[in-house]
């Protein structure tokens, strides 16, 4: 399954270009290299796309989903390969990569069904000699960026829907992981589909992104990654009014109310914060905890958190894996450093970790106490085994503290308490809540944040929105 090549246009290419190493995480050592692409083979693979779109988009609905769910099938059948490809170059543990794949069939499942179900609308006329009708058609040409963090479900969420609409697609993984994103190219290969119809490429993303943003035959660019850099392409975008989703940062608080199950509690925060050593987009950044249990619940918190075992992904027993590379163990580390000297207390973790005799890029997952409002942990997107802990008083305070952040992508609460879970939901400005939840996305729903966390949908039937256009039809008789 690991391709040493770009896909552009229906084939494999590699000849003339210069390789980039792909290293493990865990070792660092190489575990392949890929071809980078230049301004030219970006461009070919736009225009491979833009190439493939009218016979694509003519095809019944039922055929483009036929091959959607047969990706779907290869990857549940090459799921344990699919898998330690993934642990090798991202150093999540296999069993959570595992998931990942899993999950990313289901994304291909749910939008081939979708596909069969983009419904137009006939609208009652004004007068008797016309009939008004509004459909749905694919938007043309898309381009996604997608993360190092998930880097198999990320493209799945973005281009299930996109293809099942009728569009065709242009993919730019991270170059830290590019062989999960080059696998599923593998499988459309192997599945026979139309050349164009999706094309993969490696390359250094400024220059990627420039040649989306340049290119009129790219009409839709989804990126998930920083605000920053959501930013500039939104800026960019707008010069040729291209259609733009984004899913960008975020800091999502954890809210725990004294009726909480603190057990339930504990785990969520667990699954929550440490899954993927930290580095997900939703995952707990600020734990709040009211009063009356908080020392109860920091007890039994740390006491889970000085279990969890750190160590290569490849490894059975190990919950927490590598941190991406050396800048991403640094930013943990900073942020440490700086709520100690604020007057943070460590009560677990707290320094770097070793797997065996490699020192990698292990961090021990962290908690930290009475951090000030001012600490870089407090206001910034650590993306790393730390959690900060803080306690509140009443709902209110709680709903405030969650809220005092311009990102808005997902929260969290635990209580029994019915009608104040429907209080607190209602009050947070965030686009995915779980309650009692620390797991909430799933295929059949929609996911997307608000204000800094950027805008659309990936998920449900929402998700297929993104890549539909409306037209009217004013029949006269």
């Amino acid at each position: 399954m690991k391709r040493e090549q770009l896909y552009v246009g229906g084939r494999w290419i590699a000849n003339g270009l210069e390789y980039l190493d792909v290293t493990n995480p865990a070792n660092g050592e190489q575990i392949g290299h890929v071809p980078m692409a230049t301004r030219a083979v970006v461009q070919d693979a736009i225009h491979a796309a833009y190439a493939a779109f009218p016979s694509w988009s003519a095809l019944p609905a039922r055929a483009r989903a036929d091959l959607l769910k047969g990706v779907a099938a290869r990857m549940r059948e090459y799921s344990d390969e699919l898998a330690r490809l993934m642990t090798l170059e991202q150093g999540k543990p296999l069993a959570e990569a595992k998931g990942e794949i899993n999950i990313s069939a289901d994304y291909f499942e749910w939008n081939a069904e979708e596909a069969k179900r983009v419904y137009g609308e006939t609208i009652p006329a004004a007068t008797a000699n016309k009939r008004l009708l509004a459909l749905r058609q694919p938007v043309g040409v898309c381009a996604a960026i997608t993360p190092w963090n998930f880097p198999s479900s990320m493209i799945a969420r973005k281009i299930a829907p996109a293809l099942a609409a009728g569009c065709t697609v242009i993919v730019k993984p991270a170059s830290a992981t590019p062989f999960s994103a080059l696998a599923i190219a593998h499988i459309f290969d192997e599945l026979g589909a139309a050349p164009g119809v999706l094309n993969i490429l490696v390359g250094p993303s400024a220059l990627v992104a420039e040649e989306f943003i340049a290119s009129p035959e790219v009409r839709k660019i989804s990126f998930t990654g920083s605000t920053e850099i959501g930013q500039s392409l939104m800026q960019q975008a707008a010069r040729d009014l291209k259609r733009i989703s984004l899913e960008l940062g975020g800091h999502a608080p954890f809210l725990v109310f004294d009726d909480a199950d603190i057990d339930q509690a504990v785990a969520g925060v667990i699954a929550s914060k440490f899954r993927n050593a930290g580095q997900t987009c939703i995952c707990t950044n600020r734990l709040y905890v009211q009063r009356g249990i908080y020392a109860a619940f920091a007890d039994k918190l740390a006491q889970r958190v000085a279990q969890l075992r750190v160590g290569n992904g490849l490894d059975a027993s190990t919950d927490i894996g590598p941190m991406i590379d050396a800048q991403a163990l640094s930013k943990v580390e900073r942020h440490v450093t700086d709520a100690v000297e604020r007057g943070g207390r460590v009560l677990v973790g707290g320094t770097r970790a070793h797997s065996g005799n490699h020192a990698g890029n292990f961090y021990q997952p962290t908690l930290v106490a009475d951090a000030p409002p001012d600490a870089l942990v407090a206001h910034e997107e650590t993306f790393g085994p730390l959690l900060p802990l803080w306690a509140f008083e009443t709902e209110d305070e709680a709903i405030a503290l969650a809220n005092s952040t311009p990102y808005g992508l997902a929260a969290y609460l635990y209580a029994r308490d019915y009608a104040r879970i429907i209080r607190v939901y209602e009050g947070l400005q965030f686009g995915v809540i779980g309650v009692n939840d620390a797991v909430p996305t799933v295929a059949q729903a929609p996911f997307g944040g608000m204000k800094h966390s950027g805008f659309g949908r990936e998920g449900g039937h929402q998700g297929m929105d993104e890549y539909l256009d409306w037209k009217f039809v004013s029949i006269g008789l």
